[in-house]
């Protein structure tokens, strides 16, 4: 990767938290969690998914399933940082004349499917690749998961039946931030060893650092080899990345801050200056 490229990259996705931190008021946002996956969600829209604003109509381009739906804040501005939906309409989040909420809603060009109970778009993605393959297309599929989403059964039963199905067009991407809700996951339902557990499910897997564009394009890079097995890169993240206030705090899942605050969020992603945040700001939801 050229440094021209990657620091392109970074500015879209410093461009994609401030739309992220913006939506953090006037109702709030699951802030922790978009921010740990924007890095992901600018690369894939970037640089690898075949999706733009001439293509959503057509058959033959790529799929992106977000499954850990409260991430949509993310979504929300890397379409708008990609073309595929108006800026202005980000003012409308949580408002009744719009469809931009907490969720993903198909009504919003760029989402494919509604999410938001976990554990359910892996299968949705799964069936999205089996019907590429009976066709004989060359989409690719691509579905994000939350590591705390990968206690739900219903991932497990999925990737049980693509690895039999041989869907390698099909990728999914584990948002490792360690963290579920307001607990860490090792302390709620212990994951590791999470790549022996893919292994074991017919999975070929890669580990990445999940803010690094050169790491993700590698990883991505090795699906152009396909082995017959899904392809599944576990992406280490830090929940709150950008903003060292809130970074890997538990308590920094589910936030309402006031305009005051939203403004020092936004300059200490711009600066890295620390400012004093008040407990009101939580909603542990």
């Amino acid at each position: 990767m050229t440094e021209e490229k990657n620091e392109k990259l970074k500015m879209t996705a410093y461009k994609v938290r401030q739309h992220i931190i913006r939506m953090s008021t006037n109702g709030g946002c699951f802030i922790g969690a978009s921010l740990s996956c924007a890095d992901i969600l600018v690369y894939l829209y970037e640089c690898f998914l075949n999706i733009n604003g001439n293509n959503m109509e057509s058959g033959d381009r790529d799929m992106f399933f977000l499954s850990k739906g409260h991430d949509v804040p993310a979504l929300y501005g890397t379409l708008v940082e990609t073309g595929l939906l108006e800026e202005e309409r980000l003012k409308n989040h949580l408002q009744t004349n719009d469809f931009i909420y907490w969720h993903p809603n198909t009504k919003i060009p760029g989402v494919e499917f509604h999410s938001g109970s976990l554990g359910h778009l892996l299968s949705v993605a799964m069936g999205a690749a089996y019907d590429f393959k009976l066709r004989e297309k060359k989409n690719k599929v691509v579905v994000l998961l939350g590591d705390g989403e990968l206690n739900e059964g219903s991932v497990w039963e999925a990737l049980l039946v693509a690895s039999s199905l041989k869907l390698d067009n099909l990728i999914v991407i584990v948002d490792r931030n360690m963290f579920q809700a307001n607990k860490e996951t090792e302390q709620l339902i212990r994951l590791e060893p999470l790549q022996d557990k893919f292994l074991t499910f017919g999975c070929d897997v890669k580990y990445v650092y999940g803010h690094d564009f050169e790491e993700l394009e590698k990883a991505l890079s090795a699906n152009k080899h396909r082995s017959g097995n899904p392809f599944v890169i576990i992406a280490r993240t830090i929940r709150g990345r950008g903003l060292s206030s809130i970074e890997a705090r538990a308590d920094r899942w589910f936030v309402n801050f006031t305009g005051e605050e939203a403004l020092m969020l936004l300059e200490e992603l711009k600066t890295g200056a620390k400012p004093e945040l008040t407990s009101e700001s939580l909603m542990v939801r």
